[in-house]
This record gives structure tokens, sequence and C-alpha cells, in this order.
């Protein structure tokens, strides 16, 4: 009896199961949370908790379901993961949804979000067998990165939301800067892959470094200028720091120069004090940064720093351990269901909490890090080194933002945050990293044909 040497051996028995416990364990964590927001608040368990778990844990399944049959060989760890931190999001916005007054927050919403998330996370696995096609469209990814985002500085479809001018009016509002960072990260990737050489060539050394030829550094003035172009007609710090920063590690990663780390720090650092001094809304952010208790700044207007002393009280309340969940007063910091759900988790859940929440975030990047060690072909290495990067650096941009350690630059927590189309495009990157990763860990062909000789001898 032959074996086809191309076809795929599933991943062990015990391997699936034990990622099906975790999985569960997950949904049921988030159960006991959703549980504990209803006994904190009234005395007794939320009325629809049975709806909400069979309906999260439907959803799980179908995304378990499909990563078994499409992906099997992907790492176990990073399904539970997200699904525990995206479940905590969707306890938190609830809890704020119990507000004395209306709030915004919509935890029916988040989770019809987190429904279109898993069908997109789901769509990915199934249309993508092979992410090396996507190398093909590096150029197209690039194009298509920046039309994403010029197209907030449109007219008529155009909108300016809290200051930043980030979003667009389809018949309901999208980020189109949420899934520009894919795109762009697809071309970065292609481009290194293809330019890594020249970009590795050595021109002069000064003092300790090995600084680059003048001639190779038109692209990451490109990629500067785009960033600051961001932060001067978007008023969007958040998304410039992103882009650059994702830029700077895949270029450190094809490369190994420390040099062009050096230099896009500077680039960025007089970049952002030059655009201070020029225009006002980002010296704004910066004054606000540097005396946010100042009655000056201590204000509700978009931009001032109310919000972020409101999150600090939050987060001081709540010590260690913080208040329960149910028990605090989240819903006093502005915008706690979307920009600030870190300081307002912290509150209920301490900082012991909150470790764990940064724990989860850095496992996450850390197997899509494992991923990029793991692949066997050097886009595969930058795509996966990168999207893991972005991740580890929008959380550090957020947090560092609510603690007051860097200037709040409006981005949202991964996964907890209420919104759309971050939530899209974090799922999307989900499935990216579990594609990568299931090439990653998927045997090699003579390794496939020889379990399944032994496999068809065994019966």
């Amino acid at each position: 009896m032959s074996v086809d040497a191309g076809s795929a051996v599933p991943m062990p028995p015990k391997r699936r199961g034990a990622q099906l416990f975790m999985l569960a364990l997950a949904v049921g964590i988030i159960m006991a949370a959703y549980a504990s927001v209803g006994i904190g608040m009234d005395g007794q368990v939320p009325a629809g908790m049975l709806t909400y778990g069979l309906g999260l844990g439907v959803l799980m399944l179908i995304a378990y379901l499909v990563l078994a049959k499409f992906a099997p060989w992907a790492d176990p760890l990073i399904l539970p993961l997200v699904t525990l931190v995206n479940g905590i999001g969707l306890v938190m916005i609830y809890r704020i949804e119990q507000a004395p007054w209306r709030t915004g927050a919509s935890a029916t919403q988040q989770i019809t979000w987190t429904a279109v998330g898993i069908v997109m996370f789901t769509v990915t696995l199934v249309v993508l067998r092979d992410h090396r096609l996507l190398q093909r469209f590096t150029y197209t990814a690039g194009a298509l990165g920046v039309v994403l985002l010029i197209l907030p500085l449109l007219p008529f479809i155009g909108r300016e939301i809290n200051g930043a001018r980030i979003w667009i009016n389809v018949g309901f509002s999208v980020q189109p800067g949420e899934f520009a960072k894919l795109a762009l990260v697809v071309f970065f990737a292609g481009y290194l892959v293809a330019k890594r050489d020249v970009l590795a060539l050595v021109g002069r050394r000064l003092l300790f470094i090995d600084l680059p030829r003048a001639r190779d550094l038109g692209p990451i003035l490109v990629i500067w200028g785009i960033s600051v172009g961001i932060l001067v007609l978007q008023k969007d710090l958040g998304t410039s720091l992103l882009l650059f920063g994702g830029f700077i590690s895949m270029l450190y990663i094809a490369t190994g120069r420390t040099a062009w780390v050096l230099i896009g720090l500077t680039l960025f650092v007089g970049g952002a004090f030059l655009a201070g001094q020029i225009f006002s809304h980002v010296g704004h952010r910066f004054e606000v940064w540097l005396n946010p208790e100042s009655n000056e700044f201590y204000e509700r207007a978009a931009g001032g720093s109310y919000q972020l002393m409101e999150g600090l009280f939050g987060l001081g309340s709540g010590g260690i351990l913080g208040t329960g969940l149910g028990q605090g007063h989240p819903y006093r910091i502005p915008l706690a269901f979307s920009d600030f759900i870190f300081p307002a988790t912290g509150e209920e859940l301490g900082l012991t909490g909150l470790m764990a929440l940064l724990m989860c975030y850095a496992l996450i990047v850390e197997r899509g890090l494992r991923t990029a060690l793991a692949a066997r072909d050097p886009f595969s290495k930058l795509l996966a080194g990168g999207l893991s990067f972005i991740l580890a650096w929008q959380v550090f941009i957020i947090v560092g933002g609510v603690t007051n350690l860097i200037p709040l630059t409006g981005l949202v927590t991964p996964f907890m945050s209420q919104g759309g189309s971050a939530l899209l495009a974090n799922w999307i990157l989900i499935a990216l990293l579990v594609r990568m990763s299931d090439a990653a860990r998927r045997p090699p062909p003579q390794a496939i044909q020889d379990e399944g000789l032994t496999q068809v001898m065994q019966r």
C-alpha cells in the first residue's frame, strides 16, 4: 500500500486534545469573570450568562475546528491565549455598560464584531493555504497600504473624531489604518527580502557603529516621511509610531545592523520634535504628557488630560489585587471601553490582573517570534517577525500612553477595546501567524511519508 508523500499528517490526537482543553479553560475563565461582574454588582449571576457562554463557546469551537482542519500543525497556544484576552475585553465592556449613565459601551456589539473576527480568521485560513503567495503581491500590498492611509484625508468620506482624522464613513465608521498596517508589513517583508543584501552593506564606521551607505538611506527616509505626514496631517501619533517602528524592526531582522535602529530612533525623535515646534496640535500632546496634572490641561475636551488622570486614579485605587469585578467605578474614566480599557481593567483586577494580561500578550508575541525563528524561508521569517513586533509595539504604545510613560497616541488595546476595525485586523493578523506557524512546524515531506507508512502499518 502506498502513501502520498505530499499528504498532510494530522497533529497527534493528544496535542489536539490539549489545545481543545486550553480553549475550554479560557472560555471557562471568561464565564467565571462574567459571573463575578453580576455577583459583584447585584449579588446574582447575570440572567444572560448561559446564552453569552454558549455563543462564545460555539464561536471558539468553530475557530478550533477550522484550525484543526486547515492548519493542524499550528502552534496550539495562540488561539487559547487570544480567546482569553478577547473574552476579558468583552467582560470589561459588559461591566462598563452597566454604569448608572450611558457610556457608549456595548457588549452585544462587541461580541458581534468578535463573531465577524472569527469569520475573518477562518476565511483567511481557508483561502490562504500558502502564505508565501503573498510575496508575489509585495508592491500591490504596499500601494494598498498607502491608499488605506490616505483615505481618511479625502473629503466627504474622511471623518475627524476626538481630534484625529483616522476614520472614513461608508455607511458605518471604519478605521482603514488598522488594515493598512497588515498590507504594509507584507510589503516590508517582500521588499526587504529582495533588498536585504544591499541594505546590509557597510559604508563607513563611526565609533563602534557600522553605518550604511548614504545611497541606501532612501527607503528609511521615505517611510519616515510617511510617518511624519500621518502625525501632522491625521494627528495620529499611534499609527505613525506603529508604522515606523514596524519598518525599523523588520529592517533590523533583515540586515542584523544595529545602525538602522539608531538611525530610525534619531529620525523619529527629530521629526517629532520639529512637528511639536511647528504644529500646535502635536506640541499640545507633549505638553499634556509632561504636565497632566496642570489645571491648564485638566479638561474633558479632546486632547486634555482629564481622561489620563482619571485612568491613573483608577489604577491607583485598584492597587495590587483590585476592587473586584463589579465593585469598582471604571466607568468614571472617559472612553473606558476603548482607549482606556486597560486602566479600567486595572481598577477591578488590580496590578495582578494586568500583569496576567500582559503575560498573555507576551506569550502570543513569543509564539509569533518562535514561528519566525522556525520559518524555512526569509519571507516567512520577516513576515512573522514583523507581525509579532507590530502586536508587541501596539501593546507597549497603548499601555505606555495610559500610564503616562509616553504621550497618548489614540491606539486601542488589541482584542480588548471596543471597535470593529482593530478587532477584525488583529484576528486576520493572528490567522497569518497561525498559517505561518503551521508551515514552520509541519514535518518535511520525508517525515510525512514515514509517519503515513507507520499509521498504515498500525492499522
